[in-house]
């Protein structure tokens, strides 16, 4: 059982980890090379112990020591609690949702061990689990938001993983968490070492590559969903330009999404969530 310590000074190097949270580009430096990242309110915590990440230390105000006795009392990591004005002062923000949890970060697979390895699908006849049968491709997705919400989706439409290109934007950061509620420890995800050369490595494995765009050989989605292909991987791109020539090329179809009133395209989360729930 971990006690609680109280802390009242802002410099306390015990704090170190949740120094400057609004400052995106040093936590994005800070974060990978420390091996942590940060899960906010009570939920995300929960979710990230849920799914066996270890906590380094928790950060909360004296009203949370309350609502999350029972994660308090499991935690060998240690917990300090704080006023409210001293955790903005720490964080750079109002922590309104009351805890922080400093987590480690687990090293990461490479997309062909990702991809060779057994997934969420239905388990075969035998009883054995199947091998994974859709997963995604981010392509260069910048915004933490749009990240989160797409792991979002992909948790709740039941795609087995996701795979990232080398500039994509960090699962793990604060935003990203906070807007997945979580879900991003729930859906298995690896990064590229080079893209679009690791096209090959997912093709390899079995996958037809289907890349979500407005080229004009682009086939409507029902068309894709009604191939019912064995293994799929949906390519998304970024949220202005889209996919690369790059990526284009490497698909082995272009899929659209049909639109009506003269909109061309959906946010790339929005045309997650639709093209996972169409290719279930």
């Amino acid at each position: 059982m971990a006690e609680p310590i109280t802390v009242d000074d802002p410099d306390d190097p015990r704090l170190h980890d949740y120094t400057g949270l609004t400052d995106v580009q040093l936590r994005r430096r800070r974060e990978p090379a420390e091996g942590l990242f940060i899960a906010e309110g009570e939920k995300v915590i929960r979710r990230a112990l849920e799914t066996g990440h270890e906590a380094r230390s928790v950060l909360m105000t004296a009203k949370w020591a309350d609502v999350m006795r029972d994660v308090v009392e499991d935690l060998a990591a240690p917990v300090y609690v704080v006023s409210p004005e001293l955790a903005e002062q720490v964080t750079g923000y109002h922590v309104h949702r009351g805890a922080l949890a400093s987590m480690r970060r687990r090293p990461l697979p490479s997309a062909d061990r990702l991809l060779s390895d057994t997934g969420r699908s239905t388990p075969g006849a035998d009883g054995a689990p199947a091998a994974r049968r859709r997963v995604a491709i981010f392509e260069d997705i910048v915004d933490h938001a749009n990240l989160g919400a797409a792991f979002r989706n992909a948790a709740a439409l039941g795609v087995d993983a996701v795979l990232l290109t080398p500039r994509c934007a960090d699962p793990l950061y604060r935003r990203a968490v906070k807007v997945s509620m979580g879900a991003v420890f729930h859906v298995p995800y690896a990064r590229f070492a080079a893209w679009p050369e690791g096209a090959e490595t997912v093709r390899e494995h079995g996958f037809v590559l289907a890349a979500l765009c407005l080229s004009p050989t682009s086939v409507p989605l029902d068309e894709l969903a009604a191939r019912r292909p064995d293994r799929l991987a949906l390519m998304l791109g970024t949220e202005g330009e889209g996919l690369s020539p790059g990526a284009l090329r490497a698909a082995d179809t272009h899929v659209r999404i049909p639109m009506d009133a003269g909109v061309d395209s959906l946010n790339v989360a929005a045309a997650s969530a639709v093209a996972f729930y169409a290719t279930r």
